[in-house]
């Protein structure tokens, strides 16, 4: 087993290096000047452009700059923003927990409502209610992130004003209150992708022989369903879920922006903006990372339900 982990950390190593240099590289496309960021537009002499060159290494080549960056990146410095004068890590380190709070809500909504869904849909499969909930699951895996919290907060916070339409609370607790509606809005993609998948599984386990064979001896229906078919149609739905969890770190930037919740994503975007390269390349690949991490735990956790995975047989 720790050889299996092993290898696959060091499978990590060329995909986060190819990572960054396309991270570095592409954000160098954008055609605004860095410089008039720092400088909020005001007009500069030559010399103080040149010495904010030299200072941020804007004065070496491509290559140069990249090892730079790589280098003191390795060893936790991801540099300092040209708009907030001070250090991405440290910039991050006070937005993450807004932005793992925020993902860590809304998988376990996603979770909470598609499953129960899902199931549901499987058993009264062909009903009216069992059409209306694929209808509405086909239309939240159709919209986008931003479009579904727009909506949300038109309806749940201006119209019916039971939430906040934007920012965060002074605690974790009254985190909870300000983050439902934007973790709703993040959730709903995976609730619907989550809730088919549920569906379909559960009725190819309701249709299989043992499930007709048990019903056939008289047990109760009920039964069957949660005791028997639920749990081996859970296997693919995990390992859904827990890619789905991944991609929400990326979801999250857009929700955050929508709702104003001060997190990774308001950073990210403003970075984007004002060509700020610092704050987008050590974001972007502190998020790029997170995703491989959790793909990483799920092969693992894989791994030890299933031998054959580290043994390469399946």
């Amino acid at each position: 087993m720790i050889r299996y982990i092993i290898k696959r950390l060091l499978q990590l190593i060329p995909i986060l290096f190819a990572a960054s240099v396309l991270i570095f590289f592409l954000v160098r496309l954008a055609p605004s000047d860095p410089i008039a960021s720092m400088t909020e537009g005001r007009r500069i002499s030559e010399e103080t452009r040149e010495a904010l060159e030299k200072q941020y290494y804007l004065d070496r080549s491509y290559p140069e700059q990249y090892f730079i960056w790589i280098t003191h990146a390795l060893q936790g410095d991801l540099g300092d923003s040209f708009q907030y004068r001070q250090s991405v890590t440290s910039l991050i380190a006070d937005r993450l927990p807004t932005t793992l709070q925020l993902v860590i809500m809304s998988a376990i909504l996603s979770i909470i409502i598609a499953v129960p869904v899902g199931v549901f849909s499987a058993v009264k499969m062909n009903t009216a209610l069992d059409r209306t909930l694929s209808i509405l699951t086909l239309i939240f895996v159709a919209s986008p992130v931003f479009l579904t919290g727009i909506v949300l907060m038109i309806v749940f916070a201006l119209n019916l004003n039971l939430f906040p339409t934007f920012g965060t609370g002074y605690d974790f607790v009254s985190n909870l209150y300000y983050l439902f509606l934007p973790a709703l809005a993040l959730s709903l993609n995976m609730v619907a992708l989550i809730a088919r998948i549920t569906r379909s599984n559960m009725i190819e386990q309701l249709n299989s022989n043992y499930a007709t064979t048990a019903i056939a001896k008289g047990i109760p229906y009920r039964k069957v369903v949660m005791g028997h078919c639920f749990k081996n149609a859970l296997i693919p739905v995990i390992t859904v879920a827990s890619i789905q969890i991944g991609t929400m770190v990326v979801g999250a930037v857009l929700v955050e922006n929508v709702f104003a919740l001060g997190g990774l994503g308001d950073v990210l975007i403003s970075g984007v903006k004002a060509s700020d390269y610092p704050v987008v390349q050590g974001i972007t690949l502190m998020l790029v990372t997170l995703f491989l991490v959790i793909n990483l735990i799920v092969d693992i956790v894989y791994a030890f339900i299933d031998p054959r995975i580290r043994l390469g047989k399946a």
